[in-house]
């Protein structure tokens, strides 16, 4: 049988509103005396109504979550770090999946507005005139997507992209693809950013094709277009766009890395399963979760919705699907001269 609430008062010597107020407005009620309570009530092993309390506190407490992906195993890392937290906040996790599409995403924030306290964004695909009409229905906090005006945790993909660079130019390489991901993406316009930037600083030709929805097959369908452009190196908007090339190489009997360089973004748990294993930026995916549970709990707690940034830093993790070129390469493989494509709008 359930513990009921009169048994945690009784334990905790204190009134059944005492204990209510302990759980739903902890501010009001004595530090000692809710120790007291919370004491009781754990070696009770008690719960408390979550719809009672809602009534007291006007919280569902629920916290909703929009991925826009969730087969792109960089959000599973994502998820464990928000469920982590949420779990310890006494909050339950309502997940949704965009599928890369704005207007679908759009819809799922409408839907789940009626039914949790706030909601957290992933990599948002939506437009501008979208996000306003979302922030008027509840709190949102955005993971990797930069909105004036709103709380956002991001990861710093343009530091990686200066690092993946920094590391093929050590290696020798002159020139490299970019494989760019979705055209509304924040990420994808950072990394190309610290692509960029790097590039002109090391003195390195840059080719950048797409966008392309962040996809193993579209890696493959990318890798063909790379080789064509006579690159030395791809560098993928992300690590299963870059697992598609590996695929799409080994088909082909392309040599990795002795005849192309390959790397990604993420740090995905497949990354060392392949072979060669991928050299890729990690990203603080359960960090960044962790984080974005606490700044929408904050939100939900002070209702500041203004600007806020958390941003966390990432690393290159070196593996062996990169290495130097080799040195006849060109008369291997007659190239074009190549330069700067602007498939993807600035």
């Amino acid at each position: 049988m359930a513990v009921t609430i009169h048994e945690v008062a009784r334990a905790a010597r204190v009134s059944v509103s005492t204990v209510s107020r302990a759980f739903g407005s902890p501010e009001v009620v004595n530090a000692e005396t809710r120790r007291r309570v919370l004491a009781a009530a754990e070696r009770l092993r008690y719960r408390p109504n979550r719809a009672a309390r809602g009534l007291i506190t006007g919280r569902t407490g629920n916290i909703g979550v929009i991925v826009p992906d969730l087969e792109n195993p960089f959000f599973h890392g994502v998820l464990k770090g928000v469920q982590s937290r949420a779990r310890e906040a006494d909050q339950w996790v309502f997940l949704a999946d965009s599928g890369e599409d704005p207007t679908i995403e759009h819809e799922l924030v409408m839907q789940l507005s009626k039914q949790v306290d706030g909601i957290l964004l992933c990599s948002s695909r939506m437009r501008t005139a979208q996000l306003e009409q979302a922030a008027a229905e509840r709190p949102l906090v955005f993971l990797n997507r930069k909105v004036p005006g709103s709380p956002s945790v991001l990861m710093d993909s343009a530091g990686g992209g200066r690092q993946i660079v920094a590391h093929l130019a050590g290696l020798g390489h002159r020139s490299f693809a970019y494989l760019s991901g979705p055209r509304t993406s924040w990420s994808n316009r950072e990394r190309r950013r610290g692509l960029r930037t790097a590039a002109a600083r090391e003195g390195l030709e840059i080719v950048e094709l797409g966008p392309y929805v962040p996809r193993f097959e579209a890696g493959g369908e990318a890798a063909d277009t790379a080789l064509e452009r006579g690159v030395t190196a791809i560098v993928a908007y992300n690590d299963l766009m870059a697992l598609g090339v590996l695929a799409r190489f080994a088909e082909r009997g392309v040599g990795v890395p002795e005849d192309c360089s390959v790397s990604g973004f993420d740090d995905a748990p497949m990354s060392t399963m392949t072979t060669p294993s991928l050299t890729t930026v990690a990203l603080p995916k359960a960090e960044a979760g962790r984080a974005a549970v606490d700044a929408l709990l904050g939100l939900l707690d002070n209702g500041d919705g203004s600007e806020r940034r958390n941003d966390l830093a990432t690393r290159l993790v070196v593996r062996a699907s990169t290495g130097a070129p080799r040195a006849n390469r060109r008369a291997r493989t007659p190239r074009k001269r190549a330069r700067m494509t602007m498939s993807d709008p600035v």
